[in-house]
């Protein structure tokens, strides 16, 4: 553009791209608290006073100011990626150690309340017997020991149930809101291409799209994949779950029941999409997490407990079998359980005192010896002390994998936050350069008037 008249246009196209990034910057500072904002960033650019220069003919002019090529949103698609991933790893250490710290804190050990306090009280229930053979409240202790002792075991087991219960439960939860997620996520795909097709701004929708991606990636430990028209592909383990603006379903095939029982079978799961129902291996995330426990850890621990349970119950038996009571008779068993469930079903069998066999001696005589047998310790506690120590280096092992994937998505956190998140210190930088480069056109603006208005009012008169 040349001639006079020019300078306006350069100078109007100054104060239209000021205004523009004054509203961005504005907009970033609005958006300073808000969840997976991504700030905005002005992009300008010269525009030339010859579109189509020529070899042999030159313009006049020197530019013609200056436009907005575009509003970039500040991201890197593969730090995001790298978040992603970091997030469901996290996501997925942390469920698991929130699911063993429960069961550690249900087990009461070390304490007073756990069954290696009930074991020692229960042994020092028949060496008080020992020493008092004949003391019908000796005896009576005994049994008391005894129900308590089962009360303890049955209640670990009691909690060990409840919190398979409740990972039943939260996987359930869990699956249901990858399947609104994916739902959404299709959507927002839809959204976006109709978007960037009309030639409209996207990046409120760019922004949904990320939030969506990192949950599913928390939940499942899916990858995210970036597509032409600007939505994203989700993929769980290897299969499509979102596939842009068709999204599949996420299914529990088998090990837990649509009630939140579980149906002894190993937890498996399946993705049903256009292209059918495929099975998963190795679903990662907060469901992971979940699985492992139903599948891993709380059997295992479970195993455990009803061995230590069976061989006491067996030990104790045999022992008290092997002695008589007041009366002089063979001792009965004083512990039954289903070997099915030991641990669960543990119970008394003897309610009376007097058929407690303290006696190593037939004839009704007042002897201990039996008792003092059975007052000592045996394998049974070394079997549960190691049960407990191995459970406990696991969730110490739990803790520090997760401590150390907290520094990691931490660090990967931060370097994302200093390109995507908003600086008020920056914005405000931005917003006074702005304001200046506003002030510098519209005084472009005013010199102009004042020439033009000598040009036309003062030039020719005579004094």
């Amino acid at each position: 553009m040349a001639g006079t008249f020019g300078s306006f246009g350069i100078a109007m196209s100054g104060l239209r791209y000021s205004q523009v990034a004054i509203d961005v910057a504005s907009n970033n500072v609005a958006n300073v608290g808000t969840d997976g904002y991504v700030r905005r960033r002005v992009v300008g650019e010269s525009v030339a006073s010859d579109a189509n220069p020529g070899l042999w003919s030159r313009g006049a002019g020197l530019g013609d100011g200056v436009r907005v090529a575009g509003v970039n949103r500040m991201v890197d698609q593969l730090l995001d990626a790298r978040a992603r991933k970091e997030h469901g790893t996290q996501a997925m250490l942390d469920t698991r150690l929130e699911i063993m710290s429960r069961i550690e804190a249900g087990l009461g050990e070390p304490g007073n309340n756990g069954i290696n306090a009930a074991l020692g009280d229960f042994r020092a229930a028949w060496q008080n017997l020992a020493n008092n053979p004949g003391n019908d409240a000796a005896r009576a202790q005994v049994l008391a020991r005894a129900n308590t002792l089962v009360d303890t075991i049955r209640q670990q087991s009691s909690n060990l149930s409840s919190e398979e219960s409740d990972v039943r439960q939260r996987l359930l939860v869990d699956v249901g809101e990858v399947n609104q997620l994916a739902a959404d996520l299709a959507a927002t795909n839809r959204n976006v291409a109709a978007a960037k097709l009309a030639g409209v701004e996207a990046g409120v929708l760019l922004d949904q799209r990320d939030r969506l991606a990192m949950r599913l990636s928390e939940l499942t430990g899916g990858t995210a994949t970036v597509r032409p028209d600007g939505g994203y592909d989700f993929s769980v383990a290897g299969v499509n779950l979102v596939s842009g603006r068709d999204a599949g379903t996420l299914d529990v095939v088998s090990g837990v029941n649509l009630d939140g029982t579980g149906d002894g079978n190993p937890v498996t799961f399946q993705i049903t999409n256009a292209s059918g129902s495929t099975p998963l291996l190795g679903v990662s995330g907060s469901i992971g997490a979940g699985t492992d426990a139903l599948d891993r850890i709380i059997p295992q621990y479970r195993s455990g407990l009803n061995d230590v349970v069976a061989l006491l119950a067996n030990q104790v038996n045999a022992g008290h079998q092997a002695g008589f009571d007041k009366a002089g008779n063979p001792g009965q068993a004083i512990f039954t359980f289903n070997a099915a469930d030991p641990a669960g079903s543990l119970s008394v069998a003897l309610t009376d005192g007097s058929l407690v066999a303290a006696s190593s001696v037939p004839g009704g005589g007042l002897d201990g010896g039996n008792a003092e047998l059975l007052a000592l310790k045996s394998t049974v506690e070394t079997d549960y002390q190691r049960l407990i120590a191995v459970f406990g280096t696991e969730v110490a092992s739990a803790k520090r994998l997760s401590a150390n994937q907290g520094v990691l998505t931490a660090q990967i956190d931060n370097t994302r936050e200093s390109l995507s998140g908003v600086s008020i210190d920056e914005e405000m930088v931005n917003l006074m350069a702005a304001q200046r480069s506003y002030e510098a056109a519209s005084r472009v603006i005013t010199t102009m008037d004042s020439v033009l208005d000598t040009l036309i009012n003062r030039t020719g008169l005579v004094r």
